[in-house]
């Protein structure tokens, strides 16, 4: 079955918000079996859309729209359809019925408008709304489906997992669903992910493997569709076989969890703490680490020594290492040790990690913007420096730095 999904909204054009529901459904479809082969945004403009509705019923099995489910009146999705399937609106009593029961308990007046949400196309399948008040639709004419749900993510997602998901199965007899794996890496670039992998992928044909790469990490999707999981899993388990035989020092995952979630769950199973100092930086990595639930147990704290006088101050580090004629400098690998090794004994933690460097937009100490010396002191053991030489812009080079000290942790922790 061939999918299009519609996203309707002016808001979504004008970059006011993102449109994370088209990847949130693609994901759910891809894992039912269903191949999205197009997404289109349109505002809310009737006849544009009733223009990318012909369009998709010309190339697609099976089309969702969000958004336009709502009172007002630029919600127009569920009346553009009507009109060009030629079919009346008519109320859903059920959904009615619990839009008046909540003005009432609220002791709020209802506006005449509000009805539109409880309409739906004549001889649609309704589908319901766990966390709102606007009924999806679900219907099929002649050879195509159409499911209309609500644009709004926390109203949603819940009605695609619910009602939205039982309607789609019973529409797809004998097709077999999708099951993937996520495979995912660090310390390796996405090219040379794929030159290691190149022949695997020219030659794929099930399972599916596809590259997805964001700053600082790679992902690969294992896909086969299979009759059952057991089938899927020996397929793919030989698949991820012949991967880490090539690359499998760079796996740190498998599963949809960034690299700090990694490094913290190694931290917690083997019961070990850690301690940072960052200057180039900022305090990205704390950031990181404590963006994970429950990190407070393994991250004891950290500093952020920008100035030569807070290395100073802070961590002990002398001035005399840190500038003057003859000086190693703040960004150096003996200045990346002490660091690493002056707040893992502060902070009496099994590890100490730091960074610094040039993030830019200029040279600092006569050394090239992307220079990074990354440090890392483990308690028992000698201390590690790495040197990294980044590309890209201030922002960029500061998250790829922080991303291999992570990658970094995780192999002395793995």
């Amino acid at each position: 079955m061939k999918a299009e999904i519609i996203a309707v909204g002016t808001e979504l054009l004008l970059g006011q918000i993102v449109n994370t529901n088209a990847q949130f459904l693609s994901q759910g479809l891809a894992e039912l079996g269903i191949d999205v082969y197009f997404q289109t945004v349109v505002g809310d403009n009737a006849g544009r859309l009733q223009e990318a509705i012909k369009i998709a019923r010309g190339r697609a099995d099976l089309i969702l729209f969000t958004g336009g489910l709502g009172p007002t009146q630029d919600d127009l999705t569920k009346d553009a359809l009507a009109d060009e399937l030629g079919r009346r609106l008519v109320l859903h009593e059920p959904s009615m019925a619990k839009i008046e029961a909540l003005f009432a308990s609220r002791g709020a007046h209802m506006v005449e408008s509000n009805r539109r949400q409880a309409l739906m196309i004549e001889g649609s399948h309704p589908l319901d709304n766990e966390t709102g008040l606007a009924v999806g639709n679900a219907l099929t004419v002649g050879q195509t489906h159409y499911m209309l749900l609500p644009g709004p993510p926390r109203e949603m997602k819940p009605m695609f997992e619910g009602p939205a998901k039982v309607w789609l199965r019973s529409l797809m007899g004998d097709e077999k669903p999708l099951y993937s794996r996520l495979l995912r890496f660090a310390g390796i670039g996405e090219s040379n992910l794929e030159a290691a992998l190149l022949d695997l992928i020219d030659k794929q044909t099930d399972p599916t493997i596809a590259p997805y790469a964001k700053e600082g990490e790679v992902a690969l999707r294992i896909s086969t569709k299979a009759s059952n999981e057991a089938e899927a899993l020996i397929r793919i388990d030989a698949t991820v076989e012949a991967i880490s035989q090539r690359v499998g020092q760079f796996i740190y995952a498998q599963d949809d969890i960034a690299i700090e979630e990694a490094v913290v769950r190694l931290l917690r199973s083997s019961m070990r703490t850690l301690a940072s100092a960052e200057s180039c930086s900022g305090g990205l990595l704390a950031e990181l680490i404590t963006s994970v639930p429950g990190s407070s147990s393994e991250f004891l704290g950290g500093v952020v020594t920008y100035t030569n006088k807070m290395k100073n101050q802070l961590l002990g580090i002398p001035l005399s290492q840190l500038e003057g004629p003859g000086a190693p400098g703040a960004i150096s690998e003996s200045t990346a040790a002490m660091m690493a090794e002056r707040v893992q004994a502060l902070a009496s933690s099994d590890f100490g990690v730091s960074l610094t460097g040039v993030a830019g937009p200029s040279e600092s100490e006569g050394k090239a913007v992307g220079l990074v010396y990354l440090g890392i002191a483990q308690l028992g053991k000698p201390t590690e420096v790495h040197e990294l030489k980044l590309m890209g812009n201030r922002s960029t080079i500061r998250l790829r730095a922080v991303k291999a000290a992570l990658y970094r942790l995780w192999q002395a922790l793995k």
